[in-house]
């Protein structure tokens, strides 16, 4: 089982910016693992918005936070960080961040089906 914690919400101004941290431990291969940020809004379904894979180094942004959004990750803290630039209202949800061994995980996009240990999230919250 892998741990994940997340950290970093709270609230800002439309416009404004947030990084978010994804604390992990206990992955199978300490050099082989993929992490993914989901958010969910209220009455809205889960929305997979980044991910990143390592050895391979292979990143993903949905369209909808492409050119605001960026992830990174601190291998040596096991460590995956979200930068928010330029919120929007309707980026207002729980972000969770997930963990997966699968290396289909994130392969051009979030295989949500593929994850299996899940934070419990941090609300971000954007007022216009």
């Amino acid at each position: 089982e892998v741990l994940v914690a997340e950290s970093g919400g709270g609230s800002v101004q439309a416009g404004g910016s947030l990084r978010l941290s994804c604390a992990t431990s206990g992955f199978t291969y300490v050099d082989d693992w993929r992490v993914a940020w989901f958010r969910q809004a209220p009455g809205k379904e889960r929305e997979g918005i980044s991910c990143i894979s390592r050895p391979d180094g292979r990143t993903y942004l949905a369209d909808s936070v492409q050119g605001r959004f960026a992830i990174s990750t601190d291998d040596a803290k096991r460590t995956v960080y979200l930068q928010m630039h330029s919120l929007k209202p309707e980026g207002a949800a729980v972000y969770s961040c997930a963990a997966a061994n699968s290396q289909y995980a994130c392969a051009g996009g979030t295989a949500e089906d593929q994850y299996d240990d899940w934070g419990r999230g941090t609300q971000v919250s954007v007022s216009s």
